[in-house]
């Protein structure tokens, strides 16, 4: 695995991860009902969840990139241009405003942490990624473990000031997220960047 193939990677995942999803939308509701009370554990179920899928997306595809050169150069493209789709619904997508929600009361850590990585490990978002758009920008014949442990970390740099940014802002700007303008201007902003990766993705 080069560093280039890693920086594409982490731009790659800091728009997945950047852009509103069911696991943003989770983030924004929970800030707005608890505040940041036991945001460490949640953002902990994400970080695992999201590590699951990549551990299984390392070991299981491998074989399969080794073994079936031109289906995966099939997958590369495919997965472009279900980038290309995703940014056009991510465009075109109607927002709602989110609804302020009275203070709730105090959260376990255990709870916190279950139901972000019972999230994580259901959503198709997390599963298309994973095991559709990583391969992509990583060659994983080449994955070792010292590149697995260097995936894992940029992982968690991306990931974990991402979500807790979102949390921040909801919290302390609650009336931004409420309006239907700003949660379009974040819409349009994520699509053009996924845009511009797919591009990329086709161009290697």
């Amino acid at each position: 695995m080069t560093l280039t193939s890693l920086l594409i990677f982490a731009g790659i995942y800091f728009v997945t991860v950047a852009t509103p999803g069911p696991g943003i939308v989770l983030v924004i509701s929970r800030a707005l009902g608890r505040g940041l009370h036991g945001l460490p554990w949640f953002i902990a179920g994400f970080v695992v969840g999201d590590f699951v899928w990549m551990t299984i997306a390392a070991s299981g595809l491998a074989f399969i990139a080794q073994t079936f050169e031109a289906a995966f150069r099939f997958v590369r493209y495919a997965g472009a241009l279900y980038l290309l789709w995703m940014a056009y619904k991510i465009w075109k997508a109607p927002v709602t405003k989110v609804e302020l929600q009275p203070e709730l009361v105090s959260e376990a850590p255990s709870s916190a942490f279950f139901s972000s990585l019972s999230l994580t490990l259901g959503n198709p978002k997390a599963i298309t990624f994973f095991l559709s758009i990583m391969p992509l920008a990583i060659d994983l014949r080449t994955i070792t473990p010292q590149s697995y442990v260097a995936i894992a970390v940029t992982m968690f740099i991306v990931m974990v000031p991402v979500l807790t940014a979102w949390a921040m802002l909801a919290n302390r700007a609650r009336r931004v997220f409420r309006s239907e303008q700003a949660l379009k201007r974040i819409n349009k902003g994520s699509a053009v960047v996924m845009t511009a990766a797919a591009v990329a993705i086709a161009a290697r």
